[in-house]
């Protein structure tokens, strides 16, 4: 009775292939392969995968490297593959022509150990080296040349747990030491242009779930995977990249380095809200041609954007946000010269930072092909929020917040627009001192000046400092807009 959960909880090779080919078979992929099963070892040869593209497009088939299965005597199953090993690659698609190509794959000290019970399995894998190379690529039969494109992890850790109830529920948490890319190309233009890049991203790491339908998913319809199930949530975080690139076109090349301190990339979507979060810290560019006397160098702080929309319709408004920042930009003093050689206006770090949010209701799904292909709006918009407004330039500064509603009944009184009724409060601070620094420089004519400080006295008041300004736009409940209590419409 002691020994017998340990059996219950056995994997067998048989299993962990049909597991893998589940996973696969429900991303709509039509699997064909040769199975030879010789004491416990089960081995797969010519795994053949097909899948439908979108809109009856064609058809895209790999053939994927052998596979092996073996039963440990302990209850788990240990996964193998060839050290190297091709992937071919075809996509027959309808009014576009046929690719085909083929990927070379490499490992060093791979090992995957499979352990659980059907229906609840665990993954656990490591390599000290894995890449995949580009080797060929032609299009419509023609070859194009690609000399290397190939990326490379080293120092892979990772676990994964796959359970099956009423969907197929993947977890995985992935640690690589490194990630390498390599790009060398001629232009597909045949113009001569060449391209190359190399890079290395620091500590890279993956974290997140996955949600699918156990019946195939309909590609063709991303709102029928959703409503069947299928959820997203998973994010990749690195400590720090560089890139090196040059691009060279008939007498001219530019080329240089870029770089990043950390960065991520994430997604999540399921029946309820979609959202992308993609930002970046620490980040350099410098570049050089023989066409510009000098090198460019540009840096900035902090890049972030994060969005997050509705995608079922409802009853209720839903939430939706938007994130914007630009932070701390800066470039160098030879840029500077270009336009400012006297040095009079400041040249403190630049920040253009956003941050909405609202509600809506949405009508219909989101991304359900009629909806996207209509140019009508799929729901009403009732509430947004300007939480945080910066614009911080040459020594002037902007910032605001507001609140406004939406009337949806009426569309007349803003010509189409549902009439909003809100205010936004409003800052500026040394925007005269800039315009009296533009047009020392001739950058700015004194009529357009003047055009601006008349806008800024009909819309703006004295603030409580030094060349600041404040102004309270307001749109009430007849639909007037007022701007410090003096009405403009």
């Amino acid at each position: 009775m002691m020994t017998a959960p340990a059996a219950w909880a056995d994997v067998t090779a048989g299993q962990v292939w049909a597991d893998f080919k589940g996973y696969m078979e429900g991303f709509g992929y039509s699997i064909t392969a040769e199975e030879a099963q010789d004491a416990g070892r089960l081995t797969v040869t010519g795994i053949s995968m097909t899948m439908q593209m979108p809109e009856d497009a064609g058809t895209a088939t790999f053939e994927a490297p052998d596979m092996s299965f073996t039963d440990n005597g302990d209850g788990t199953v240990s996964v193998t593959m060839p050290e190297m090993s091709t992937l071919d690659f075809a996509v027959d698609a309808e009014d576009e022509g046929d690719v085909s190509g083929t990927i070379d794959y490499g490992q060093t000290g791979f090992a995957m150990t499979v352990s659980g019970s059907p229906g609840d399995m665990f993954y656990d894998y490591s390599a000290d080296e894995m890449s995949v190379a580009l080797s060929s690529l032609a299009v419509e039969g023609e070859s194009v040349q690609i000399d290397t494109a190939q990326f490379t992890i080293r120092d892979m850790q990772g676990q994964s747990t796959v359970k099956l109830d009423d969907l197929r529920r993947v977890a995985q948490r992935m640690t690589m030491g490194a990630l390498a890319y390599e790009l060398d190309m001629v232009s597909p233009e045949d113009d001569g242009g060449r391209l190359t890049m190399k890079g290395e991203l620091t500590s890279p790491e993956f974290d997140g779930t996955l949600a699918t339908p156990l019946e195939p998913l309909d590609s063709d319809d991303p709102n029928a995977m959703i409503e069947a199930g299928m959820a997203v949530d998973g994010g990749f975080t690195h400590s720090g990249g560089r890139t090196e690139f040059r691009f060279v076109e008939e007498d001219d090349a530019v080329e240089g380095t870029a770089s990043s301190e950390s960065g991520e990339v994430s997604v999540r979507m399921d029946a309820g809200q979609m959202g992308y979060t993609l930002g970046a810290r620490g980040l350099n560019l410098r570049a050089e041609s023989a066409e510009l006397p000098f090198p460019v160098e540009l840096a900035m702080a902090e890049s972030l954007l994060d969005f997050t929309v509705p995608v079922t319709p409802g009853e209720e408004p839903q939430d939706f946000g938007l994130t914007l920042t630009l932070g701390d930009f800066t470039m160098s003093d030879m840029i500077w010269q270009m336009f400012d050689p006297a040095g009079q206006l400041p040249r403190d770090p630049a920040t253009v930072a956003l941050d909405l949010k609202g509600k809506a209701r949405l009508d219909a799904p989101l991304m359900a092909p009629e909806t996207m292909e209509s140019d009508e709006a799929p729901g009403e918009l009732r509430e947004l929020s300007i939480s945080s407004l910066i614009v911080r330039l040459a020594g002037a500064e902007l910032t605001g917040v507001g609140d406004f509603t939406f009337d949806n009944t009426d569309t007349t009184t803003f010509d189409g627009m549902p009439r909003p009724e809100g205010a936004l409060d409003l800052r500026l601070v040394g925007g005269n001192t800039l315009l009296d620094t533009l047009v020392n420089m001739g950058m700015l004519p004194q009529e357009q000046a003047m055009g601006a400080r008349m806008m800024m006295g009909l819309f703006a008041v004295p603030g409580d400092g030094e060349d600041t300004l404040t102004s309270k736009i307001e749109v009430n409940e007849a639909g007037q807009v007022l701007a410090n209590g003096q009405r403009l419409r």
